[in-house]
């Protein structure tokens, strides 16, 4: 956390820039390939809303037409009094939301159970309020779930990956399953972070475990 919270102090100082040149944001947005469908959003919390982002990204870049149109990064699920919260405030656990990243999909391509699978596949899902070093409610596991559809399929997913991966091993996962409520995109500099700096802090719990 203290790597992660360094570059961003050296980002808000403006002393040293961290975004020397930023990427083409477009390579990280995609279209609809049919006209007659509506994209979908997936709303995911699962710690460090840079690495969260960035694994998606990874392994469904848009570029390569494997289902996610595009990304942004975050804050959900908070205080109803707490509007258009900024990283700072944030930071500071008092207004309850979650570092998020919402996707928008093609769910002709890639169906929303499998986003859920893959949320589940690249975190921690057991741990509480945290991920690896960095501790608070702004990291904790969640889904926000945007129809009831939505919510039957993570509740369904979610029993799976428990019956397969944690129940063997004594394990409880932890993640919230709710109603998505406002969201408020992070600043700026927080969008497509790891691309602008590829040497920035990444959670260590962002990973492929199976």
């Amino acid at each position: 956390m203290l790597g992660r919270l360094n570059n961003v102090r050296t980002a808000l100082s403006g002393l040293i820039p961290v975004l020397k040149r930023p990427v083409d944001s477009s390579q990280y947005r995609s279209a609809m390939t049919s006209t007659s469908q509506q994209p979908e959003v997936a709303t995911f919390a699962a710690g460090c809303f840079w690495g969260v982002e960035h694994i998606f990204l990874k392994h469904y870049p848009p570029a390569e037409n494997k289902g996610i149109l595009k990304t942004s990064v975050g804050y959900t699920g908070g205080e109803t009094t707490s509007v258009n919260p900024s990283y700072r405030e944030v930071c500071t656990g008092t207004t309850d939301h979650a570092e998020a990243v919402r996707i928008e999909f093609d769910p002709t391509i890639v169906p929303y159970a499998e986003l859920v699978e893959f949320f589940y596949r690249t975190h921690d899902p057991v741990a509480v309020n945290r991920q690896g070093p960095d501790v608070g409610s702004q990291y904790r596991s969640a889904i926000f779930t945007h129809s009831q559809e939505q919510r039957s399929i993570a509740e369904r997913v979610t029993k799976e990956v428990q019956d397969k991966h944690f129940t063997p091993k004594g394990q409880l996962i932890a993640t919230e399953i709710q109603d998505a409520g406002p969201w408020y995109d992070a600043e700026d500099y927080h969008q497509l972070y790891l691309y602008n700096n590829p040497s920035g802090y990444q959670c260590p719990t962002h990973y492929l475990h199976w």
